[in-house]
Formats: structure tokens, sequence, C-alpha cells
């Protein structure tokens, strides 16, 4: 995100992020929801148009410093590219110092948190442009990546180690880079033993971009390869 303020950005999509579904199953209409949608039904226009696409990923993108500075937290743009082989982007704007030491080292950490930790993840999020420790700031404790050199955030569930391959320049003012993960660690509990997500086995959270506003995960209300027969497929 850019947390250069009042031009405020929001996070992209992520398949780790959903926006809470009702109990009461899909097409159900709650306080607050509007009816579900029809083919012929009316469009308005916004006055001003936006990247509304909710749900959106909630991520702690880690990076080591340069020496002698601390290393670096930043909320970002953070989606996937492939599963497998395994690749993500981000995309900082330029006012993020977390752009220019990706550009250096070329490697980072994307840390999945648990909604315990949004106070801390606002924290950083409205410090990503400003130098200072920001595990300090936050109150996450520093951690070590496993097979690259860069911090992690040790109360993150899911950690992406991530290795820079590629740089694309996207005008007016970001960069998108384009990674490969060359590994992914998780607490206990959070995956099978077949390495498969159980996504409510944490509080994991997503913001809906378009309004800002955080929410947990739903219901399940399906899966990829329903209308096929398939369950095999993870991203």
């Amino acid at each position: 995100m850019n947390s250069t303020r009042p031009r405020r950005e929001f996070l992209t999509q992520s398949a780790l992020a959903f926006i809470a579904v009702s109990s009461q199953g899909p097409g159900a209409v709650l306080a607050g929801q509007t009816a579900p949608p029809t083919p012929g039904q009316r469009r308005s226009a916004l006055a001003k148009p936006g990247p509304m696409l909710p749900p959106v990923p909630a991520i702690l993108t880690s990076v080591r410093g340069k020496p002698g500075d601390p290393d670096e937290l930043a909320v970002l743009w953070t989606f996937v590219i492939n599963g497998d082989p395994a690749q993500i982007g981000v995309a900082p704007g330029d006012e993020h110092i977390a752009g220019g030491l990706i550009a250096l080292h070329r490697e980072f950490v994307l840390n999945v948190p648990a909604a315990s930790m949004i106070h801390g993840f606002d924290v950083v999020d409205f410090s990503s442009s400003r130098v200072g420790d920001k595990f300090a700031k936050s109150g996450f404790t520093r951690g070590q990546a496993t097979r690259i050199d860069a911090p992690t955030v040790q109360e993150a569930p899911i950690q992406l180690e991530c290795r820079l391959t590629h740089t694309l320049r996207v005008p007016p003012m970001r960069t998108v880079f384009i990674a490969d993960v060359v590994a992914t660690t998780v607490h206990p509990g959070i995956c099978d033993d077949d390495g498969r997500l159980r996504p409510q086995s944490a509080a994991f959270f997503g913001m809906a971009a378009g309004c800002g506003e955080f929410f947990t995960l739903g219901q399940n209300v399906g899966h990829i390869g329903q209308s096929v027969g398939r369950r095999d497929i993870r991203y």
C-alpha cells in the first residue's frame, strides 16, 4: 500500500484473503446486503474509477535493510502469478523504501498475518515510506528466513521466501517485482499432512478494496474444479 495520504491505495487480490460469507449460504440477503444480482439489473457509474476488487490480501513484506540501517517492513500490493512453479508479484510505489531494497538485495519475504496482528499491520502500513525500525514500532518479532538472506515476522502463520526474477516499470509511480517462491514455512496446524492449506486454521484476513475495511474468512462456499468434479487444485 501507499502510506502517503490522503492518496490512499489498496492491496491487490490474493487466494488467501476472502470477505466473510454468511453461514446462511450463497444467495441469502443479510442486513446491509443488496439483493442477489440479476442479468438486467441497472448499474451505476462511480464518479471516480478505482481498483474495487474485494477481497484483496493483507501481506507484510520484509526485506533486509542497507548496511547500518534497520530491516524494512512494508504493506505492498501483492498478487499470485503462478501456482506451479510458485511465483508471486509485489508492486511498491516509488515512495516505498522497500522497493529500492528489493531491487538491491533481490530477496524478500511475504508474511501472511492473522487478525490478531491487525494493529501492527496498520502501524506498518502507515509507516511504509518512513525511515525507522518498523519491527520495534509495530511490536512484531524479527526472525530469519530459512533459504534466503531476509528477515521474517515471527508471528505470521505463513511465510513465503521469495527471490526476484523480473522487474517491470509501470508509470507513473510503481515498479512490479516478479519473484519465485523458494521456500514456504507455516505454523503447526496451518496445513494438513499433504501440505494443503487449512484456510480456517488461523484468522486470516483480507481487505475490501473500495472501502478499506478488513474481513476474516467466512463459510466455505465452493472450490476450484467443482464443476468438473475435481478437488486436487490448490492454486
